[in-house]
């Protein structure tokens, strides 16, 4: 059907604007995830945690999205849209953080509460029971926002520079890992050792983030009324176009939904995990301070960041998705089969830094080519679901991926097997992505064409 008026994502201005507030929130998401990565030592040795205890309160953030929040969120996302879902799930990551500043503050630990919690069920200090609350929050808000943004993206971008967008989005989430490997130290150092001012700060940037989505909110709302006007949508879906709760079956039923659910949750298990430990990696493997281990660590999202938006731009025009994805799992296998096998008999900080950044290459080839491939093999209505059980899946071994790492260490007091896992994980990912590559050959879902179409 031909346009009636020229539409609010036509203009390139708007939509690009559009990514801008929406990737904000997700960069200060992405900055508190990480805040307490390169102060590991310090809250050990401040509040009596142990590795154990770290690999607990890491894997928290997935625990509620592994109990089924995900698979909730993906039918509120598709019932209610993505502004309503948006601004809840930005006010959970506020609310989280919240909490999570309470259970780390100097007061906490003073009050009742804290000791009655310190005895409460298990004997992890009540200080980690009550960050690991806020961070079971802070995850269900971060989770629900990540699919959230992927389906604004897949609708504002639709017909236009999709993998490029989302490439876009994920290089600045991903700018927030390297500003926070580098902010929180300081500002720890700034106020005497302190672990809250750096929560703090990210905390406040979380709330600036759920005014970044309030405004994309008004935009979108003025987008569908654009979009029913020139005949593209309408206020009341047919009931064939409304998304009922069997359509999830369609979802579990899909033989590549699993494949990429799979790929999916075995390479983050090797990525997002890696990231809580990596700078005590790099400390005790180079013989350097906790600051420095994390500055370090911080240059793994660069090449990402640069690299993301032009393997977009690749996909867009050219295509070779599947592909993409199985030549990002090899060279992550190299960097952790690196990381456990020759960095410590070549501890060399420039070395360190290469293998870094060559596994950032890694983590630009598969997002960039993995998200955008989602609407090319689920339909449209359901694709907010789609997005949240992959999601649910992946969140599965971000839970339990950090609780084994934490386990492991305790126990060999070393990082040779925790690499060998997280190579391991990069194998089982490549055989997946070899079977999406097949099962694309055969079925002609498009993966491996490109996006724009002329």
């Amino acid at each position: 059907m031909e346009k009636i008026t020229k539409l609010l994502n036509d203009s390139p201005v708007a939509r690009w604007s559009a990514l801008i507030l929406i990737s904000l929130m997700m960069f200060f998401a992405y900055m508190f995830v990480d805040v307490m990565s390169p102060l590991k030592s310090l809250i050990e040795s401040s509040r009596g945690w142990d590795s154990s205890v770290f690999g607990t309160y890491a894997a928290s953030e997935y625990i509620l999205n592994v109990c089924g929040f995900l698979i909730l969120a993906g039918i509120i996302l598709d019932k209610m849209g993505i502004r309503f879902t948006g601004i809840l799930s930005a006010s959970l990551m506020v609310i989280g953080a919240g909490i999570k500043y309470i259970g780390i503050s100097d007061w906490f630990q003073t009050t009742e509460f804290c000791t009655w919690l310190n005895s409460w069920y298990t004997d992890m200090p009540g200080s980690a029971k009550m960050a690991s609350l806020g961070f079971m929050i802070f995850g269900c808000g971060c989770e629900m926002a990540g699919t959230t943004v992927s389906k604004s993206i897949a609708k504002w971008f639709k017909g236009k520079e999709m993998a490029l967008a989302m490439g876009l989005e994920m290089a600045i989430a991903r700018l927030g890992v390297f500003a926070v490997m580098w902010i929180a130290p300081i500002i720890a150092e700034q106020f005497n050792q302190s672990i809250m001012a750096p929560i703090a700060f990210c905390s406040c940037l979380l709330l600036i983030g759920l005014i970044f989505f309030t405004v994309f909110s008004v935009m979108d709302k003025k987008f569908d009324k654009q979009l029913i006007k020139a005949g593209l949508s309408t206020e009341e879906k047919s009931p064939e176009d409304e998304f009922h709760l069997r359509d999830l079956g369609k979802v579990f039923g899909s033989k590549m939904f699993w494949f990429v659910a799979l790929l999916c949750v075995l390479y983050y298990s090797a990525i997002f995990p890696f990231q809580r430990y990596a700078p005590d990696f790099l400390s005790k493997t180079l013989d350097v301070d906790a600051t420095v281990g994390a500055r370090l660590f911080s240059f793994f999202p660069i090449l990402a960041m640069c690299l993301t938006p032009v393997l977009g731009i690749f996909l867009d025009r050219k295509g070779k998705g599947a592909s993409m994805l199985m030549v990002g799992a090899v060279i992550m296998i190299v960097c952790h089969l690196s990381f456990a096998l020759v960095l410590p008999i070549f501890p060399q900080k420039w070395f360190a830094v290469l293998l870094i950044a060559v596994l950032g290459v890694s983590f630009s080839l598969v997002p960039a080519a993995l998200w955008p491939s989602v609407p090319k093999i689920i339909d449209e209505k359901i694709l907010g679901s789609a997005y949240c059980l992959i999601f649910w899946v992946q969140n599965l071994g971000l839970c339990f991926v950090p609780l084994l790492i934490g386990k492991v260490l305790d126990k060999t007091g070393g990082y040779l097997m925790p690499m060998i896992i997280f190579s391991s994980f990069g194998v089982l990912a490549f055989i997946f992505s070899f079977f999406l590559k097949m099962e694309d050959r055969k079925k002609g879902y498009g993966l491996e064409e490109p996006n724009i179409k002329k």
